[in-house]
């Protein structure tokens, strides 16, 4: 393709790999190839299933306890396929490149002792325990009855994030509580050019 304004490309343009292309971003130009354009649209998912904490062995939660949700990777859906936006060894989940902007669905059932008096409180914790993201979860089926739990969170990447990652906390508060079958599905929304 030779050098062509925007207004002078039919609808449909082919382009190679070595085509160049202008990309004004609040008044700067940066010239990219359209091999390089197409790597920075790495947008992607995951769904990550725990396989260690079911309803035959549910994780414990501890009054007043603030606990890392823990998650094996015991079943691992990716699309594509190169994108780990979780690591199980760590607990943390991951971002990519700084000012990327994700979605985090997490679900997992849930119990309280005393449902009149317990809720769960659950966090992102950075570096430096900070919160980045945190939300109240309440009990509202009885004492001892399986609840399920589904909450989605928005979020974006800055350089502490990508260094160090963030691990989902969870307290209960009020009583004790258990959790089990927790799924992450983590989506990357966008990626900063």
């Amino acid at each position: 393709m030779a050098n062509k304004k925007i207004s002078e490309l039919t609808a449909v343009t082919t382009l190679s790999a070595d085509d160049s292309l202008a990309i004004v971003n609040v008044g700067e130009t940066k010239k990219i190839t359209a091999g390089e354009l197409s790597s920075y649209n790495q947008l992607g998912w995951n769904r990550i299933d725990d396989t260690e904490y079911t309803s035959s062995n549910k994780l414990s939660l501890s009054d007043g306890v603030r606990t890392t949700i823990p998650n094996n990777s015991g079943n691992v859906i990716s699309c594509p396929l190169t994108s780990v936006f979780y690591d199980s060894v760590t607990n943390k989940i991951l971002g990519i490149e700084v000012n990327d902007v994700y979605l985090l669905t997490i679900v997992f059932r849930g119990s309280a002792a005393n449902a009149n008096t317990t809720h769960l409180d659950f966090n992102l914790e950075g570096s430096g325990q900070i919160d980045r993201v945190s939300k109240t979860l309440q009990f509202h089926k009885g004492n001892n009855v399986s609840q399920d739990f589904h909450s989605v969170f928005q979020y974006y990447t800055d350089a502490d994030f990508v260094a160090n990652g963030v691990t989902p906390k969870i307290t209960a508060v009020g009583g004790t509580a258990e959790i089990w079958d927790i799924i992450f599905f983590i989506q990357r929304t966008q990626r900063y050019i």
